[in-house]
């Protein structure tokens, strides 16, 4: 075994260690699962014998080999004798300080059957963000393999190489990271409805963000001590807020006021889905004076992947208006150079009255 041990079986994708020409050195537990052979039965043996590919790659493989390159192949059937074939992707990669030494990494290609029953299930008329969860789950399988692939290239590298592959590996992780915002959408628990205070949920909030990420802000509280309980989610609530203060703070780097207002208001009501209307009259106000929305995007803030960071993913306010839409709310934003509010309207929670609502 010429790899770091435990560095290898934690490699999450399929991988064999090729030396001497064709003959497998070593698997990882991943390559053994999906081949369905142990490796008492996979190494010493000639990978052509155990791993069936429906293409010749014989004598690619060997070019490769001979000249320490990189090969590609993608969409073709890889099994073994234990196992059905399967759509994957390969990649064959020299190990770099081990003459003649060659990775294989096998990528199974799920998304192209995933996206084929998505669209004969007769979902194909879902969000974009539908879709995306889906794609999310798996791109994330190979991104494993070609961070783990990097990882164990720059193990025989002098450090100014060694700079691409952590740039790889960094890049890749970050990817993975915007991935699990976008499988954040798919995993969202229903609401949990219930009474709460509205202000108790905005001074947790508050608190959070005057110690962490907002203690460059001033925050001003603006609360009409008057207003019911509202119907919502607690937990939900306090994610959505945290969501729109960090954004405010994030706006503002050299400082900056961000005020909390709340007041009762009936005239907005919304229409459910099953055509009866939703009156909301419980509104918050997340207000700063920072630099303001881009007009370019500002009506569309709230649609996945719509960002005025730099290198912003564009989910923060998509799962904010899917938090307060699945709640039963509404929020809106109105945005001007040095004025912008975001305003939420909830529910109020029932067997709460108030002097002159009808």
């Amino acid at each position: 075994m010429i790899l770091d041990t435990a560095l290898w079986s934690s490699l999450p994708v399929p991988a064999l260690l090729i030396v001497d020409g064709n003959i497998i050195d070593s698997s990882n537990a991943a390559a053994e699962s999906f081949l369905n052979l142990s490796a008492k039965q996979l190494e010493g043996k000639v990978i052509w014998e155990k791993v069936m590919i429906d293409s010749p790659l014989e004598v690619p493989f060997d070019k490769a080999r001979t000249n320490r390159t990189s090969l590609f192949v993608n969409d073709v059937y890889v099994g073994s004798g234990e196992r059905a074939p399967m759509l994957c992707n390969l990649q064959f990669a020299p190990l770099q300080g081990a003459d003649d030494a060659m990775i294989v990494m096998i990528s199974p290609r799920e998304i192209a059957s995933r996206i084929n029953q998505y669209h004969s299930s007769g979902k194909a008329a879902k969000s974009a963000i539908g879709m995306a969860e889906m794609l999310a789950h798996e791109i994330k399988n190979p991104l494993a393999g070609i961070t783990g692939a990097a990882q164990l290239l720059s193990m025989g590298l002098n450090s100014e190489d060694r700079e691409m592959t952590d740039l790889i590996v960094a890049e890749s992780r970050r990817i993975v990271q915007l991935l699990e915002q976008v499988e954040q959408f798919g995993n969202l628990r229903k609401p949990i409805l219930k009474p709460l205070n509205i202000h108790d949920v905005l001074d947790r909030a508050r608190r959070s963000a005057a110690v962490g990420f907002g203690a460059h802000m001033n925050f001003i509280e603006d609360y009409d001590p008057s207003l019911p309980q509202s119907l919502a989610d607690s937990d939900q609530l306090l994610q959505v807020i945290l969501n729109l203060l960090k954004n405010a703070s994030e706006a503002n780097k050299s400082g900056g006021t961000i005020r909390l207002h709340t007041f009762y208001d009936t005239s907005l009501r919304v229409r459910r889905p099953d055509g009866t209307h939703a009156h909301l009259p419980l509104q918050i106000q997340i207000i700063d004076d920072g630099p303001g929305l881009p007009s370019e995007i500002a009506d569309d803030i709230f649609e996945p992947f719509i960002s005025s960071k730099e290198n912003g993913t564009g989910l923060g306010l998509a799962l904010v208006s899917k938090l307060i839409g699945d709640a039963g709310g509404w929020i809106s934003v109105d945005s001007v150079p040095g004025r912008t509010v975001f305003r939420i309207s909830l529910p109020r929670a029932p067997n709460d009255s108030l002097t002159g609502e009808n």
